[in-house]
């Protein structure tokens, strides 16, 4: 296994500092409204993925350490699940509940992690390429497994897992079309699946645009209108997509047409505490952002790490 922070990562992970000089994102957004709960998730040394079930049961992962928090939204409250083991990290996840298998991209080593939500053991760990350059960066299951994002390589990967938690052998889905192109040092990020399973929607931060993908023949068309700095992590509900804007601290709530090829803007989710949010999670009528705290330093430099609980559907 490679290390978590080699000379790939450290350019990869800097280029994402550099992100805030580009542009004119300010460090903090304010909102009219103190509509926040902040969850800390004691003893984390950096912050970037989480998934949530609809019972409130959430997960958020330590990114350079790779260890998984477990967290009660009820409660409010959140305490280290999985020790991992030294080398793994933890960017975006996804919960299957029909397993009881939760899925971790891996970053820089390359991997995909699957766990066991019932005890934490690990189930298994996937090299999704051979690549030594790699960055995987998220993750959704569909009906039939995990799909996962590369931020350097215009292709997706796809493992298999069954009800019973089982993986199968990894599948590589080579994009063509616009998602396809490497543009800058982080392309590829959140994806998201329809209720069908058909196609996966992605982010892509550097074209600062969301497109959607064929799982069939990895075709992907832009979905205009929807335009997006900073894009990280997306969720999806039907035709509503949220996406997390990172150095702009806020997510966007957007409207897609039936044929998802454009959106419209319906809502900007700001919050005073937001400090660089990168994926959100959503339980019912609430998003679930991770703050990474990018703006304080790679590795970031934060004493303390929190999920923030922001309203999903504003004045709707």
């Amino acid at each position: 296994m490679r290390p978590p922070l080699g000379r790939t990562a450290a350019g990869l992970l800097g280029a994402a500092a550099l992100l805030v000089s580009a542009g004119s994102a300010p460090a903090f957004s304010n909102n009219d409204d103190d509509r926040s709960e902040v969850i800390k998730l004691p003893g984390a040394s950096s912050a970037e993925g989480i998934a949530a079930d609809d019972d409130g049961t959430f997960y958020a992962g330590d990114l350079f350490k790779g260890d998984i928090f477990l967290g009660d939204l009820d409660e409010g409250t959140a305490e280290q699940f999985i020790d991992a083991p030294a080398g793994r990290m933890a960017l975006g996840m996804d919960l299957d509940t029909r397993s009881d298998t939760l899925a971790v991209a891996g970053g820089t080593t390359g991997d995909a992690y699957f766990y066991d939500v019932d005890d934490g053991d690990t189930i298994a760990t996937v090299a999704l390429t051979k690549d030594a350059n790699a960055f995987i960066n998220d993750v959704i299951f569909t009906g039939g497994g995990a799909w996962f994002t590369n931020s350097v390589k215009g292709e997706l990967y796809f493992v298999p897992v069954d009800r019973d938690g089982d993986i199968g052998d990894v599948e590589t889905l080579a994009l063509t079309g616009p998602a396809a192109k490497i543009t800058g040092d982080f392309n590829l990020n959140g994806i998201a699946a329809t209720d069908d399973d058909d196609t996966l929607i992605v982010a892509h931060t550097a074209n600062k645009a969301v497109y959607t993908v064929d799982t069939n023949d990895g075709e992907s068309r832009v979905i205009a209108g929807v335009k997006v700095p900073y894009a990280d992590g997306i969720e999806l509900d039907g035709r509503t997509l949220w996406v997390v804007q990172n150095f702009d601290n806020k997510i966007t709530r957007w409207r897609l047409d039936s044929d998802l090829e454009s959106g419209r803007l319906r809502d900007t989710i700001t919050d005073k505490a937001f400090q660089v949010p990168t994926t959100a999670a959503r339980v019912g009528d609430q998003l679930l952002a991770v703050n990474a705290k990018f703006d304080t330093g790679l590795p970031p430099k934060a004493k303390e790490f929190e999920v923030v609980v922001v309203d999903a559907y504003g004045d709707d």
